[in-house]
């Protein structure tokens, strides 16, 4: 009840205006101030009762105390946010105030001990630091038992650990009652009055029920080291969170209260190693740069990637219209805040038309073009292997054959770790969509043609991270395909910028494959999420638990692993992060074969089976999952020889890479699906 009762009047007082709560000091310090000189005097003199020859000495002390405490701004501080600020004003004030009343005293006919100013100096200075710092501390105290108010651990006692205990201080919401550093050098230290101890320390407040959630304030922490710590805490059944990184703070994108559930984007992968410089400038600054498919993950990521390295001319090129108006706003936003002399240019288009993307980089002098555009999600494409044929492969040739035409310097094909050894229509059709452009680049030309292979990326749209995030923030479950299905991850941003640097390293023809760390078990990393955001896995060990994960089988076209090499053999290039595949490819006369095949099985209404038939033949590596009423291998007709003998005998009326016409849409009708980036 007396808490209860403390607690209202401190929060009565605190709802007075800020010159109230002045007004209340400023009275407070007139008493005190003459109490302070009074002691002096019995100091001085040793005695209880001291003879004070000069009265008026008092009254000075009030007025010149007040003034210049005043003056040097400490009645403007406010006392739960006190900071090294106050201890200066403080010191300035006091120390002025005291020489004021000297100088005062010898003008005067007075007889004043020396000793006696000094020894007022040192007891203001006590006073007014230790009174204010008794009642910050006291506040926090009385608001951190406040109902609403949440125990919590802060882990690192660096700068930021200090910042962040202050902070929290300064509040009612969250109360700091540890601090824990791996450092024996700070544990049993005190950090803002907050006692530093050890991981074991942590592990016995969290079992008595002291705690519930833990705030790491390390935002420079290396990946590897932060996914050891949180690997610890899991165990712990603690919530996890953390605050933004010091280049979000400097910037001003973010604060250090801004607490948030650690994401998971910041545990997956390695660490990430510095870009080169020369690279990332190579092929863009300076230039005209388009991007298709610029609407989906790594398109727009390109997006932004690309203007902070000062291009003349960025074009967007994407098919969706909803895609095409968000990403055209944001980078226009990004352009205007930065003041670069950038040209925006937007266009609503398909890579589809060959006619169409020679004119939109004759228009805007592209000499730099990243084809992201593609159909990607595995599931979709492969219900829908018409639509995924003509765009991911015809789309691709007709875009690198338009590029070509309008003398665009630089092609680099956003490729994936699935079109290794497909199981899926949609890696098979990138995987062909490669074996176009070496094709391409092998008979020659002034375009320099590359690709750039890698896995999944973090936060994409089809990325399991923010499908997993929903279904915990709903109570679950979480569906993974399979207990052992693993995959490789890597954040957008540092796939984007890898992408950059790999194709201002090409030649003509060069497949890289950008190193994804290690791979991910997709269950481990579920039960991983459920954990930092402060929930039980329920299971067989724990049927009370919080969210249930559910296997719910391979999706048609799917691996439990992916790869990124077909054969086994790759260098090293000038980038630490990319490597450069050397695998077997067709040659040009089968990839005409293979074209005009499957410009024939479009044109007849895209026949699911012929289509397939034409990947499995011509893709080194593509074996579909037998679907039911689908023909085993061994009964399908040899769809090369097919092939070959629909092609024209008559050499001069064959179909060649540089004269194939553009295919019509006599698909029929798919699903709907925005093309976005590979991943």
């Amino acid at each position: 009840m007396a808490l209860k009762s403390i607690q209202r009047w401190v929060t009565w007082v605190l709802g007075f205006s800020r010159w109230h709560k002045r007004i209340i000091m400023l009275l407070a310090d007139a008493v005190a101030i003459p109490v302070l000189l009074w002691c002096a005097y019995a100091l001085r003199f040793s005695s209880t009762d001291p003879v004070i020859l000069d009265p008026w000495l008092f009254g000075g002390a009030i007025v010149t105390t007040l003034i210049s405490l005043y003056a040097f701004g400490f009645y403007r501080s406010i006392v739960r946010y006190l900071g090294t600020e106050a201890a200066w004003s403080i010191g300035l004030g006091v120390s002025a105030s005291v020489m004021s009343l000297a100088a005062l005293s010898y003008m005067a006919p007075a007889d004043v001990p020396r000793s006696i100013f000094l020894i007022f100096w040192l007891m203001g200075l006590f006073y007014f630091g230790a009174s204010r710092f008794m009642v910050r501390r006291f506040l926090f105290r009385v608001m951190s038992g406040f109902p609403d108010t949440e125990a919590v651990a802060v882990y690192g006692a660096g700068g930021s650990g200090a910042q962040l205990v202050a902070a929290l201080e300064a509040g009612r919401e969250l109360t700091p009652v540890l601090v824990v550093d791996d450092d024996p050098g700070k544990q049993g230290t005190l950090l803002g009055g907050v006692p530093v101890v050890d991981r074991e320390e942590l592990k016995t407040a969290v079992e008595e029920g002291r705690l519930h959630t833990v705030l790491l304030a390390m935002p420079a922490m290396p990946r590897s080291r932060r996914m050891e710590l949180v690997n610890w805490l899991e165990d712990l059944d603690v919530r996890v969170q953390t605050v933004p990184a010091f280049a979000d703070i400097a910037s001003g994108r973010a604060r250090l209260v801004d607490i948030q559930d650690i994401e998971i984007e910041d545990l997956l992968g390695r660490d990430t190693v510095p870009p080169r410089e020369d690279l990332l400038s190579r092929c863009i600054t300076g230039k005209s740069v388009l991007v298709t498919g610029a609407g989906g993950s790594i398109g727009s990521e390109l997006c932004r990637q690309i203007i902070k390295l000062a291009p003349t001319r960025l074009v967007l090129l994407e098919q969706s219209e909803v895609g095409l108006y968000a990403i055209e706003r944001e980078i226009r936003t990004l352009i205007k805040e930065a003041e670069a002399p950038i040209e925006l240019v937007a266009r609503l288009g398909s890579v589809i038309n060959r006619g169409y993307v020679k004119r939109v980089c004759e228009e805007s002098g592209v000499d730099t073009l990243y084809h992201a555009a593609a159909y990607k999600h595995v599931p979709i494409v492969e219900a829908n292997p018409a639509s995924g044929v003509r765009n991911n492969i015809i789309g691709t040739l007709a875009a690198a054959k338009g590029a070509e035409a309008a003398g665009v310097k630089h092609f680099i094909l956003i490729s994936t770790d699935k079109a290794v050894r497909p199981t899926n229509v949609m890696g098979a059709t990138k995987r062909f969509a490669e074996m176009v452009l070496q094709a391409i680049a092998e008979r020659g030309s002034e375009t320099v043609f590359s690709m750039v292979r890698f896995g999944n990326v973090l936060g994409s749209s089809g990325s399991v991270v923010p499908l997993f995030r929903d279904q915990i923030r709903r109570g679950g479950p979480v569906t993974v395909t399979d207990p052992d299905v693993i995959r490789y991850f890597m954040t957008i941003p540092e796939a984007a910028q890898l992408v950059i640097q790999a194709g201002a390293m090409a030649e003509g023809g060069e497949v890289f494959l950008l190193d994804m760390g290690e791979p991910v078990r997709i269950v481990d990393l579920a039960r991983t999420m459920i954990r930092l955001m402060g929930l039980t896995v329920r299971d067989d060990n724990n049927p009370d638990g919080d969210v249930a994960i559910n296997f719910t089988g391979l999706r048609p076209g799917e691996k439990l692993y992916e790869e990124l090499l077909i054969g086994d053999a790759s260098v090293r290039t000038e980038h630490e992060m990319i490597m450069q595949a050397h695998e077997e490819q067709l040659a040009a006369p089968e990839v005409l074969d293979a074209l005009d095949a499957f410009r024939h099985a479009l044109a007849r209404g895209g026949e699911v089976e012929a289509l397939k038939a034409l990947l499995r033949s011509y893709v080194n590596g593509y074996q579909p999952e037998k679907e039911h009423g689908e023909q085993s291998e061994a009964d399908e007709p040899d769809a090369r020889q097919e092939a070959q003998r629909r092609a024209t005998p008559d050499e001069a009326a064959r179909v060649t890479l540089d004269d194939l016409d553009e295919i019509e849409d006599n698909t029929p009708s798919a699903a709907v699906v925005s093309p976005g980036t590979l991943h």
